[in-house]
Protein backbone atom coordinates (compact mmCIF):
# COMPACT_ATOMS: atom_id res chain seq x y z
CA UNK A 1 0.00 0.00 0.00
CA UNK A 2 1.35 3.49 -0.66
CA UNK A 3 0.74 6.40 1.12
CA UNK A 4 0.10 9.68 -0.17
CA UNK A 5 -0.11 13.09 1.37
CA UNK A 6 -2.36 15.79 -0.19
CA UNK A 7 -1.60 18.94 0.29
CA UNK A 8 -4.83 20.52 1.28
CA UNK A 9 -7.35 20.88 3.66
CA UNK A 10 -10.05 21.63 1.20
CA UNK A 11 -12.56 19.41 1.89
CA UNK A 12 -14.21 19.82 -1.32
CA UNK A 13 -10.61 18.79 -2.67
CA UNK A 14 -9.80 16.08 -0.71
CA UNK A 15 -13.55 14.28 -1.27
CA UNK A 16 -12.56 14.64 -5.31
CA UNK A 17 -9.00 13.10 -5.30
CA UNK A 18 -10.68 10.47 -3.04
CA UNK A 19 -12.99 9.39 -5.41
CA UNK A 20 -11.17 9.14 -8.25
CA UNK A 21 -8.26 7.18 -6.37
CA UNK A 22 -10.61 5.20 -4.71
CA UNK A 23 -9.62 1.69 -6.19
CA UNK A 24 -5.76 2.27 -5.80
CA UNK A 25 -4.23 0.45 -2.95
CA UNK A 26 -3.22 3.62 -1.41
CA UNK A 27 -3.72 5.43 1.71
CA UNK A 28 -4.85 9.04 1.97
CA UNK A 29 -3.41 12.07 4.21
CA UNK A 30 -4.14 15.44 4.15
CA UNK A 31 -3.67 18.61 6.08
CA UNK A 32 -5.92 18.10 8.17
CA UNK A 33 -4.11 15.22 9.53
CA UNK A 34 -1.43 17.20 10.00
CA UNK A 35 -2.34 20.64 12.03
CA UNK A 36 0.73 21.90 12.68
CA UNK A 37 1.95 22.00 8.73
CA UNK A 38 3.21 25.34 8.09
CA UNK A 39 1.70 26.61 5.67
CA UNK A 40 3.39 27.12 2.24
CA UNK A 41 3.47 30.84 0.70
CA UNK A 42 1.96 29.80 -3.08
CA UNK A 43 4.62 32.61 -4.47
CA UNK A 44 5.02 30.70 -7.99
CA UNK A 45 4.55 32.26 -11.16
CA UNK A 46 2.78 29.49 -12.78
CA UNK A 47 0.44 26.57 -11.59
CA UNK A 48 3.28 23.99 -11.85
CA UNK A 49 5.60 26.54 -9.76
CA UNK A 50 3.40 26.36 -6.94
CA UNK A 51 1.55 22.95 -7.31
CA UNK A 52 5.80 21.96 -7.18
CA UNK A 53 6.15 23.98 -3.98
CA UNK A 54 3.67 22.16 -2.27
CA UNK A 55 4.70 19.14 -3.27
CA UNK A 56 7.88 19.28 -2.15
CA UNK A 57 7.26 20.86 0.77
CA UNK A 58 4.73 18.11 1.89
CA UNK A 59 6.87 15.76 0.76
CA UNK A 60 9.87 16.97 2.99
CA UNK A 61 7.80 17.68 6.01
CA UNK A 62 5.28 14.35 6.38
CA UNK A 63 7.90 11.74 5.29
CA UNK A 64 5.45 10.80 2.57
CA UNK A 65 4.99 11.00 -1.01
CA UNK A 66 2.98 13.78 -1.82
CA UNK A 67 0.45 15.17 -3.88
CA UNK A 68 -0.50 18.58 -4.62
CA UNK A 69 -2.34 20.90 -7.40
CA UNK A 70 -2.81 24.31 -7.95
CA UNK A 71 -5.78 25.37 -9.95
CA UNK A 72 -7.26 28.51 -11.32
CA UNK A 73 -10.18 30.01 -13.26
CA UNK A 74 -8.95 32.04 -16.34
CA UNK A 75 -11.34 33.94 -18.09
CA UNK A 76 -11.16 35.69 -21.63
CA UNK A 77 -12.60 38.52 -21.35
CA UNK A 78 -10.84 39.19 -18.17
CA UNK A 79 -7.01 38.45 -20.03
CA UNK A 80 -6.97 35.32 -17.86
CA UNK A 81 -7.88 36.39 -14.45
CA UNK A 82 -8.44 35.71 -11.71
CA UNK A 83 -5.96 32.50 -12.93
CA UNK A 84 -3.36 31.96 -10.30
CA UNK A 85 -5.17 34.37 -7.78
CA UNK A 86 -8.36 32.28 -8.17
CA UNK A 87 -8.54 31.34 -4.40
CA UNK A 88 -7.20 34.96 -3.67
CA UNK A 89 -9.74 37.38 -5.26
CA UNK A 90 -12.12 37.25 -2.00
CA UNK A 91 -12.36 35.51 1.41
CA UNK A 92 -14.93 33.16 0.81
CA UNK A 93 -16.43 31.61 -1.95
CA UNK A 94 -19.65 33.80 -2.59
CA UNK A 95 -17.31 37.07 -2.46
CA UNK A 96 -15.10 35.71 -5.02
CA UNK A 97 -17.65 34.86 -7.52
CA UNK A 98 -19.74 37.86 -6.78
CA UNK A 99 -16.49 39.80 -7.82
CA UNK A 100 -16.27 38.00 -11.04
CA UNK A 101 -20.47 38.41 -11.55
CA UNK A 102 -19.60 41.80 -11.12
CA UNK A 103 -16.91 42.34 -13.37
CA UNK A 104 -19.02 40.70 -16.50
CA UNK A 105 -22.17 42.44 -15.62
CA UNK A 106 -23.26 43.94 -19.18
CA UNK A 107 -20.94 41.05 -21.12
CA UNK A 108 -22.79 38.95 -23.41
CA UNK A 109 -22.55 35.08 -24.01
CA UNK A 110 -20.26 35.22 -26.65
CA UNK A 111 -17.49 36.56 -24.83
CA UNK A 112 -17.73 34.60 -21.94
CA UNK A 113 -15.74 31.86 -22.64
CA UNK A 114 -13.49 30.85 -19.64
CA UNK A 115 -11.80 27.49 -18.58
CA UNK A 116 -10.96 26.02 -15.66
CA UNK A 117 -6.97 24.74 -15.26
CA UNK A 118 -5.62 22.01 -12.80
CA UNK A 119 -1.94 21.11 -12.31
CA UNK A 120 -1.39 18.55 -10.29
CA UNK A 121 2.52 17.17 -8.99
CA UNK A 122 3.32 14.23 -7.30
CA UNK A 123 7.01 14.28 -5.57
CA UNK A 124 8.32 10.35 -4.50
CA UNK A 125 10.14 9.70 -1.41
CA UNK A 126 13.36 10.19 -4.02
CA UNK A 127 12.72 13.39 -5.24
CA UNK A 128 11.08 12.63 -8.76
CA UNK A 129 7.90 14.22 -9.44
CA UNK A 130 5.53 14.29 -12.04
CA UNK A 131 3.26 16.75 -13.67
CA UNK A 132 0.00 16.49 -14.98
CA UNK A 133 -2.54 19.31 -16.47
CA UNK A 134 -6.14 19.22 -16.91
CA UNK A 135 -8.01 21.91 -18.52
CA UNK A 136 -12.05 22.47 -18.44
CA UNK A 137 -13.63 24.93 -21.14
CA UNK A 138 -16.84 26.54 -20.45
CA UNK A 139 -18.26 29.76 -19.99
CA UNK A 140 -19.46 32.48 -17.37
CA UNK A 141 -23.06 32.02 -16.11
CA UNK A 142 -24.85 35.50 -15.70
CA UNK A 143 -25.76 34.39 -12.11
CA UNK A 144 -24.68 31.24 -9.54
CA UNK A 145 -26.40 28.13 -10.04
CA UNK A 146 -26.72 25.23 -7.95
CA UNK A 147 -25.26 23.64 -4.31
CA UNK A 148 -22.75 21.26 -5.47
CA UNK A 149 -19.44 21.35 -5.28
CA UNK A 150 -17.38 24.32 -3.86
CA UNK A 151 -15.24 27.80 -5.89
CA UNK A 152 -16.76 29.05 -8.71
CA UNK A 153 -18.72 25.58 -9.35
CA UNK A 154 -21.98 27.88 -9.06
CA UNK A 155 -21.23 30.15 -11.96
CA UNK A 156 -19.28 27.94 -14.27
CA UNK A 157 -21.37 27.02 -16.95
CA UNK A 158 -20.63 23.60 -19.10
CA UNK A 159 -22.72 24.00 -22.66
CA UNK A 160 -22.51 20.34 -23.27
CA UNK A 161 -24.77 19.65 -20.45
CA UNK A 162 -26.61 23.02 -20.03
CA UNK A 163 -26.05 23.14 -16.49
CA UNK A 164 -22.98 24.71 -14.03
CA UNK A 165 -20.68 22.96 -12.66
CA UNK A 166 -22.53 22.80 -8.84
CA UNK A 167 -25.56 21.80 -11.22
CA UNK A 168 -23.75 18.42 -11.91
CA UNK A 169 -23.47 15.51 -9.34
CA UNK A 170 -20.56 14.66 -8.19
CA UNK A 171 -19.99 11.65 -10.66
CA UNK A 172 -20.83 13.36 -14.07
CA UNK A 173 -18.41 16.34 -13.10
CA UNK A 174 -15.69 14.45 -12.17
CA UNK A 175 -15.59 13.17 -15.31
CA UNK A 176 -15.49 16.25 -17.26
CA UNK A 177 -13.40 18.39 -15.36
CA UNK A 178 -9.99 20.17 -14.96
CA UNK A 179 -9.26 18.06 -11.66
CA UNK A 180 -10.89 15.35 -12.72
CA UNK A 181 -8.90 14.99 -16.21
CA UNK A 182 -6.22 15.35 -14.51
CA UNK A 183 -6.33 12.93 -11.72
CA UNK A 184 -7.33 10.63 -14.26
CA UNK A 185 -3.81 10.76 -15.80
CA UNK A 186 -2.40 10.84 -12.48
CA UNK A 187 -3.77 7.36 -11.57
CA UNK A 188 -2.31 5.94 -14.16
CA UNK A 189 1.13 7.04 -13.05
CA UNK A 190 -0.18 5.95 -9.74
CA UNK A 191 -1.30 2.54 -10.46
CA UNK A 192 2.63 1.33 -11.91
CA UNK A 193 4.09 2.76 -9.04
CA UNK A 194 1.71 0.73 -6.25
CA UNK A 195 2.42 -1.95 -8.38
CA UNK A 196 6.40 -1.44 -7.71
CA UNK A 197 7.46 -0.22 -11.33
CA UNK A 198 9.63 2.27 -12.33
CA UNK A 199 8.25 5.02 -15.01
Amino acid sequence: MLDIFLATKNNGKIEEIKAVLKKLDIKIYSLNDFPDFPTTIEDGKTYRDNALKKALEGSRHTGKMCLADDSGLEIEFLHGDPGLYSSRWGDTDEDRNNKVLKLMENVPQDKRRAKFVCVLVLVLLNGKHYVIRGECHGEISFEPKGHYGFGYNPIFFVTEYGKTFAELKSDVKNKISHRGKALRKMKKVLEELSRGKSI
